[in-house]
C-alpha cells in the first residue's frame, strides 16, 4: 500500500488539475463573471439576490464539474495510464533491443486498457485486475532492462573480461618458470583469485544473456495474455476458471522475472566483492 499511495495521490492531483483546466470549467468561470458584473441583482423565483449569489452558483456548478471528472472511470483510467508510463521512461533504456521489447509491452498494455472500455460490471473488474498484474510484469521487465544496461555500460567489467584471461596466462607462465617455493605459492594464490574472478565474470555475462532471452520470451507470453483477454472480452459471461488460470500464469511469469533480477544482482554483487 505504501508504494501505491503516492501513485494514487499523483493520479488524484492529475485528475483534479484536468478537471479545473477543462473547457467546461473555463466556460463556467466566464459566464459567472459576466452575470456577476452584468446582472448585479439576480432574481430567482421572484426573490432578489445580491450579486455575490452568482459566485456561489458558479462555484456550485464548478464543484459539480470537478466531482464528475473525479468520479469518471474513463478519466481515472487515462490518468493512471499516463502516470504508469511516466514511471517507466523508455528513453532511459540504452539497449535498443530491450527498449523495443518494452515499447511493445507498453503497446500490449494500452490495447488491454482499450478492452476495458467496452465492458462494465464484473467483467471490467476482472480485466482491470489482469492489467494491474501486467503492470507488475512490465515493471520487472524494465528492471531487467536496466540491469542489462548496467552491465553493458560498465567499462571496468568490460576491461576485466578482456584482461583477466590474459593475466591468467601470464601468471601460469610465471609459475612454470618460478623456482622459489614461496614466490610460487604466492603466484598460485593469485592464479586462483584470477580464475575465480573469471568465473564470476562469465556468470555475469551468462546471466545477462539469459535475461535477454527471458525478455523475449516474456514478451511472447504477454502477447498470449492479450489474446486471452481479447477472447474473454467477447464473452457475455465470466469464465472464472480461465481468469484464475490466467492470473496464475501471470504471477508465475512475474516471479520468474524477479528470480532473474535477484540472480543478476547476486552475480554482480559477487563480482564487485571480488574486485574490492
Amino acid at each position: 500500500m505504501s508504494e501505491r499511495d503516492p501513485i494514487r495521490r499523483r493520479v488524484f492531483g492529475s485528475l483534479l488539475m484536468n478537471a479545473v483546466l477543462r473547457w467546461e470549467s473555463l466556460v463556467t468561470l466566464v459566464v459567472t463573471m459576466i452575470l456577476f458584473f452584468a446582472v448585479p441583482t439576480p432574481q430567482i423565483f421572484g426573490v432578489l439576490l445580491p450579486a455575490w449569489a452568482w459566485l456561489i452558483m458558479g462555484g456550485v456548478a464548478e464543484g459539480a464539474l470537478v466531482l464528475s471528472a473525479l468520479t469518471d472511470p474513463e478519466e481515472a483510467q487515462q490518468a493512471i495510464a499516463k502516470e504508469f508510463e511516466s514511471k517507466y521512461d523508455l528513453a532511459q533504456i540504452r539497449n535498443s533491443v530491450s527498449r523495443e521489447r518494452l515499447r511493445t509491452a507498453m503497446d500490449y498494455r494500452r490495447n488491454m486498457l482499450k478492452l476495458l472500455k467496452g465492458h462494465n460490471g464484473a467483467m471490467r473488474v476482472q480485466l482491470a485486475d489482469t492489467v494491474n498484474q501486467v503492470n507488475d510484469w512490465i515493471g520487472r521487465m524494465y528492471d531487467i532492462a536496466q540491469h542489462i544496461d548496467a552491465f553493458e555500460t560498465n567499462e571496468l567489467v568490460e576491461r576485466d573480461i578482456r584482461m583477466v584471461p590474459q593475466q591468467i596466462e601470464k601468471v601460469r607462465t610465471r609459475i612454470e618458470r618460478e623456482s622459489d617455493e614461496r614466490v610460487r605459492a604466492d603466484l598460485e594464490r593469485q592464479l586462483k583469485q584470477l580464475e575465480l574472478q573469471k568465473m564470476n565474470l562469465e556468470q555475469t555475462k551468462n546471466s545477462v544473456k539469459r535475461a535477454e532471452i527471458q525478455l523475449e520470451s516474456t514478451l511472447s507470453s504477454l502477447g498470449t495474455v492479450y489474446a486471452q483477454m481479447s477472447l474473454l472480452g467477447t464473452r457475455s459471461t465470466i469464465d472464472s476458471g480461465s481468469i484464475q488460470r490466467q492470473r496464475i500464469e501471470i504471477q508465475d511469469e512475474v516471479n520468474s522475472l524477479q528470480d532473474t533480477i535477484d540472480a543478476m544482482e547476486e552475480v554482480q554483487l559477487q563480482t564487485l566483492r571480488l574486485g574490492e
